[in-house]
């Protein structure tokens, strides 16, 4: 009798543990270091997998295409075969165990204008309808499926001023989606010699935006030397103190400033850089080099992970861009950077 009331113990405590560990997570709160890949946005399936598999992440980060017709419009709409082909991708990760970052991914002028520019007319009526784009997100794709993440915006520079309209959107989100919710910002800089960009810097570090965020995260575009080769070496002394054009911006002493100012995480969403000459010069820019060397590129991912792997405010970093090879994809990781991007959080 003894036994069987000790053995209905120890099934109500174990009962109790999964079910803790079940609420504990209720709200898709990732616990683990994020290591994640963005899709191209136009992405394949089948490759989509295989990278998956190849860089060994826990994560994916799903663009949604956003498409405006250009970079003074107002107009946008989503993407219904890229709407359609991400929740076939999210049910297949989902049965793999795989987190869900979702993105609404602006897509100006067919891909050919970078979102850092665009600058709409009426910036009342972009975020009214900004919200009802990310309303449809989360009611038809992001509660439904599951999605643990959600990006509101991306690199919307020129819109990033409005700091009430965005925490309102924040706030509406979280009213809405039961995951946590992130603001992706780009990348600034520095210079010892220029007192704008450090009064720039300034202004982006006390937007209100994040304040309200779950996690800051960070297109990490930091231009860092413009030297056509770095050692590992130089491209971790450089984001301590950058080389090019003379500016000595300390990369990392102004991404933890982030973190001490709202003590929240920080995430890399974005970390990428064309496999060519000249990577660590303008890693935005694809198309920065004619000369291709998948060996500098790498040696940039190393570098980042060398400097931020272990640091405890880092919730993570997201690759971009897998998906799908071909000539035209200069962001796409070489076999050098696979091999060092796989053994990170491994």
């Amino acid at each position: 009798m003894r036994k069987k009331i000790l053995i209905i113990i120890t099934s109500l405590v174990i009962l109790s543990v999964i079910f803790a560990i079940k609420s504990t997570n209720k709200n898709n709160t990732i616990t683990e270091k994020i290591k994640s890949v963005n899709l191209s946005t136009d992405y394949e399936i089948e490759q989509a997998l295989k990278d998956i598999d190849d860089l060994k992440v826990n994560t994916v980060n799903v663009p949604i295409v956003i498409e405006i017709p250009d970079l003074d419009s107002n107009n946008m709409k989503i993407n219904s075969y890229s709407k359609e082909k991400a929740i076939r991708l999210i049910k297949i990760l989902k049965s793999k165990g795989i987190n869900i970052i979702l993105e609404a991914y602006p897509w100006i002028a067919n891909g050919s204008k970078y979102e850092t520019d665009y600058n709409p007319v009426n910036k009342e009526k972009f975020f009214e309808d900004w919200k009802n784009i990310l309303n449809i997100l989360i009611k038809d794709i992001a509660n439904k499926y599951d999605v643990d993440i959600m990006i509101i915006a991306s690199n919307f520079s020129k819109l990033e001023m409005y700091e009430d309209n965005w925490c309102d959107i924040v706030n509406f989100v979280k009213g809405r989606f039961k995951g946590e919710v992130t603001y992706k910002t780009t990348w600034w800089y520095t210079a010892s010699w220029d007192r704008k960009s450090n009064e720039d810097y300034y202004k982006k570090l006390n937007n209100k935006i994040f304040s309200k965020v779950d996690f800051i995260s960070i297109a990490a575009y930091f231009e860092l030397s413009d030297k056509k080769e770095n050692t590992v070496k130089e491209l971790v002394n450089a984001l301590n103190s950058t080389t090019i054009y003379n500016r000595n911006q300390n990369v990392v002493e102004e991404i933890y400033r982030f973190y001490e100012k709202y003590n929240k995480p920080i995430y890399f969403a974005e970390l990428g850089f064309p496999k060519k000459d000249n990577a660590a010069t303008h890693p935005w820019n694809s198309e920065v080099s004619n000369v291709e060397n998948g060996k500098e590129q790498a040696r940039c991912f190393n570098a980042y992970k060398i400097v931020f792997e272990d640091k405890d405010y880092i919730k993570g970093f997201s690759i971009f861009a897998v998906g799908k090879k071909g000539k035209d994809k200069n962001f796409y990781p070489s076999k050098e950077s696979i091999e060092i991007i796989s053994k990170w959080y491994y």
